[in-house]
């Protein structure tokens, strides 16, 4: 879900969709500040009064700790963990049934876009990393998400490909790839976008925009640094981009740009799920089933 970041991460061996049909996703549209409500509820400019929408979770200023409206119809971190370790041991039993050398168990990889979905979804908070890194990951998390990636994609020696595929579909019969809902994507990628355009986070964008320029930065909205192509060397990290990353969260921490963006894409989002009820109703069944298909015991 995490459009802030354009970070690969390690794909499932086969994708399965969770709800089949085609969904009609409801427009989100930002309203207007006389009927936006958002802009009404303001305590000062870019400054948000608004009560947690219902939902979301957005306690602490740790935005890893918050919750998006959405993920409830979100495979989970932990889930998605879950189930792909599931398919890879039996992809490899599979693989082994064919008299083929068994692949080693591939490496964890780490998250390197947040901990959790909105860890990093509104741009980087933490001090310590930034000032170290800027907006690169840890250089550890970094190292074994590579290791990962390489390992992710070997194939056994002397493998047949028609037999890795079978094996694939097989695995994908007892337990489907954890792939987030079409409908669940698009109310993402939408929030997130229309969000950015509603007054209250264009309000606190200006006022990020001020603390940068008088830092001596040019960027109009926050992500516009964070994509900064200058910041995104896989060879090493320059000085350059420390002191930016550094002036960036400094920012942050005066002015609340992640938690205003949260609420307001909180809301865009609460209304685009009452518009898709029924059809998110039935991707939260096919999650639990999934879910429960993987976390049961073989031959069950």
């Amino acid at each position: 879900m995490n459009s802030s970041r354009r970070i690969v991460k390690v794909a499932a061996p086969a994708l399965v969709a969770v709800a089949a049909g085609a969904v009609a996703v409801a427009t989100l549209t930002a309203r207007s500040p006389d009927g936006d409500g958002m802009a009404a509820r303001r305590a000062s400019p870019g400054q948000s009064a608004t009560p947690l929408i219902s939902g979301a979770v957005g306690g602490g200023d740790d935005p890893a700790g918050w919750k998006l409206p959405i993920e409830t119809y979100m495979f989970s971190k932990s889930q998605v963990h879950t189930m792909n370790s599931r398919r890879a041991a039996l992809m490899a039993d599979c693989v082994k049934r064919a008299g083929l050398p068994a692949p080693d168990p591939a490496p964890d990889a780490p998250d390197l876009d947040g901990r959790t979905e909105t860890d990093l979804r509104y741009g980087i908070h933490d001090a310590a990393l930034a000032a170290r890194r800027g907006y690169h990951p840890d250089a550890a998390d970094q190292e074994a998400h590579d290791r990962a990636i390489a390992a992710g994609a070997a194939v056994p020696a002397g493998a047949d490909g028609a037999v890795v595929r079978g094996c694939s579909d097989e695995a994908g019969v007892t337990v489907p790839a954890p792939t987030q809902a079409e409908v669940v994507e698009a109310i993402a990628r939408d929030s997130y976008a229309r969000s950015a355009r509603t007054p209250d986070v264009t309000a606190v964008f200006a006022r990020w925009s001020a603390c940068m320029k008088a830092k001596g930065y040019s960027y109009a909205q926050p992500m516009d640094v964070n994509d900064d192509p200058r910041f995104h060397d896989r060879d090493g990290v320059r000085d350059a981009e420390i002191a930016t990353a550094t002036a960036d969260v400094a920012c942050r921490r005066r002015i609340p740009v992640a938690k205003v963006w949260f609420e307001a894409e909180s809301a865009l989002q609460t209304e685009a799920i009452k518009a898709n009820q029924g059809v998110l109703n039935t991707v939260r069944a096919g999650i639990e089933e999934a879910v429960g298909r993987a976390a049961a015991p073989e031959g069950s």
